[in-house]
C-alpha cells in the first residue's frame, strides 16, 4: 500500500480555508443571491442557533464570507418557492439544501428510537392528540407550536381535559414529527419561533419526490459534502459535519477513498490521520480578514480548530460568568490564513445613542499576533457595526488587546 501524502501544518489551514470559502476576496459590489447560493453550496450545512446576543448565527457565516449583505436574500432562500435551503437535524438545528432531505432519511426513519424521551412518551401516551396535530397542520399550516395550541383548544375543548395534555406536550409531539420527516419547518418567525408545515408544501417537488437511497449510498454522499466543505479533515471531523456514527462514517470513508474521492494524508502535527478531498484547491497565499461565528463550521469542531490553528476554543454562553476566561459570545478573528485574537461582542440595540452601539465587551490578542491586528480588528468591527445598523463601536476595556483596539477604534 502506497504511503499517505503529507502535508504541512500551514498548506492544510489554506486548504481548509479555501475549502470555506475564505481564499477568494469579497464581492466589491453588492452581494447577490448568485453570491449566497456559492456560499451555501460551498458550506453544505449552516447551523442555527436561538442565541441573539450579536445576530442570529445563520447570518453571520455569510457576512464572515461576503461582507455586509442584505440578510433578506438568507430569508428568502429559506422562506420563499422554491427554497435553497430547509431545516432540518444536521449538526444540530441546521439548514441545509433540499437535495441533502432525501440524504437523512435514515434518520427520521430511526426518530422513535432516538428520539428524546419525552417526546417519544408524549406520542405513545396520546395517541388521539398525534392525529389531531396532523390534521390541524394540514389545515392550518404554517404555523407555531404557540399557535397550534391555540387552535386545537378552541377546536377541541373538551378532548384536552380527556386525553391529559398540557402545552408541553403538543410541543414535544410536535418536535417528534418534524424529527420524523412527517412534519418539516418552512421557516422562522422574527421571535424565531418554528413554523410548522406539511413537507410536501415545503420541499421542492424534486426533493420531495426524491427515491430514498440506501443508508449505505446516503452517509456516503453525506461525508462527500462534509469533505468538500472542509477541504482536509480527520474522520471525527468528516462524521461530525452530519453527526453521523462512527461505523457508518468508516465505511463511507472506506468508499470514498477506494474511488479516489479521498486521498489519505499525514498532517504536521496532527495526532490523527486526515483526508484530502481529491478537489480540494491547494492555495499558496489566503488574504482573509473575518469576525467567524462561535457555530460556523470553520470553528465548531474544537479539535479541528486546535489542530488547524493552534487555537483553543470553547463557546462560554453556559460557563458562568466568574469561571469564563474570555467572555460570554466570543468570536475568533481571522487575518490572513491565521486565527489571531477573539473578542467578546454585543449588538447594544437598546443603546441611548443614536442607531445602537457594538459593544466589545473583552478582546484578546494570541501569541505572535502582527503589529497589524488592532488596526484590522478595528476596520472589521466597523464593517460589522454597519451591516448590524449600529452607529458605534465601544471597547471595555478588558483583555490584554482592548487599549490599542480602543486607540484605533478611536482614530
Amino acid at each position: 500500500m502506497p504511503l499517505p501524502d503529507r502535508l504541512s501544518a500551514a498548506s492544510a489551514r489554506r486548504i481548509a480555508l479555501a475549502a470555506q470559502g475564505f481564499a477568494e476576496p469579497r464581492p466589491t459590489g453588492p452581494v447577490t443571491m448568485r453570491h449566497v447560493q456559492r456560499t451555501i453550496d460551498r458550506l453544505g450545512i449552516v447551523q442555527i442557533d436561538s442565541v441573539n446576543v450579536l445576530a442570529r448565527s445563520q447570518y453571520v457565516p455569510f457576512f464572515s464570507r461576503l461582507g455586509p449583505y442584505d440578510t433578506g436574500l438568507l430569508d428568502r432562500a429559506r422562506d420563499r418557492r422554491p427554497r435553497r435551503l430547509v431545516e432540518y437535524w444536521g449538526h444540530a438545528a441546521s439548514l441545509v439544501p433540499p437535495s441533502t432531505i432525501p440524504l437523512l432519511r435514515w434518520r427520521m426513519e430511526r426518530a422513535r428510537e432516538e428520539a428524546w424521551g419525552g417526546m417519544v412518551r408524549a406520542e405513545q401516551e396520546h395517541p388521539g392528540l398525534v392525529q389531531v396535530i396532523l390534521d390541524e397542520v394540514r389545515d392550518r399550516g404554517p404555523i407555531t407550536s404557540v399557535e397550534l395550541e391555540a387552535a386545537i383548544a378552541h377546536d377541541a375543548p373538551r378532548d384536552r381535559t380527556e386525553w391529559g395534555w398540557n402545552w408541553s406536550v403538543v410541543k414535544r409531539i410536535l418536535e417528534l414529527l418534524f424529527w420524523a420527516g412527517e412534519i418539516s419547518s418552512s421557516g422562522r418567525t422574527s421571535q424565531f419561533a418554528r413554523l410548522y408545515d406539511l413537507p410536501e408544501r415545503v420541499l421542492p417537488p424534486t426533493a420531495y419526490a426524491a427515491p430514498t437511497p440506501s443508508d449505505d449510498e446516503a452517509h456516503r454522499q453525506l461525508v462527500s459534502i462534509s469533505a468538500r466543505a472542509f477541504g482536509v479533515a480527520t474522520e471525527f471531523s468528516l462524521r461530525d459535519h452530519f453527526r453521523l456514527a462512527p461505523v457508518a462514517a468508516r465505511e463511507a470513508i472506506a468508499s470514498l477513498v477506494a474511488d479516489g474521492e479521498l486521498v489519505p494524508v499525514r498532517v504536521e502535527g496532527w495526532p490523527r490521520p486526515g483526508y484530502l478531498h481529491a478537489q480540494a484547491r491547494r492555495p499558496r497565499r489566503v488574504q482573509a480578514r473575518a469576525l467567524v461565528s462561535p457555530f460556523d463550521s470553520l470553528v465548531w469542531e474544537r479539535a479541528r480548530t486546535l489542530d488547524l490553528f493552534g487555537f483553543d476554543y470553547r463557546i462560554e454562553i453556559y460557563v458562568p460568568a466568574p469561571k469564563r476566561r474570555f467572555g460570554y459570545y466570543v468570536l475568533p478573528f481571522l487575518l490572513g490564513d491565521t486565527l489571531v485574537a477573539r473578542v467578546d461582542l454585543k449588538a447594544d440595540r437598546q443603546a441611548a445613542a443614536g442607531a445602537g452601539v457594538l459593544r466589545v465587551q473583552a478582546a484578546w490578542a494570541e501569541s505572535g499576533a502582527p503589529v497589524q491586528t488592532p488596526a484590522e480588528l478595528a476596520a472589521e468591527l466597523h464593517e460589522l457595526a454597519g451591516w448590524l445598523g449600529l452607529g458605534a463601536v465601544t471597547v471595555a476595556g478588558l483583555g490584554d488587546l482592548a487599549p490599542a483596539l480602543a486607540e484605533q477604534l478611536r482614530a
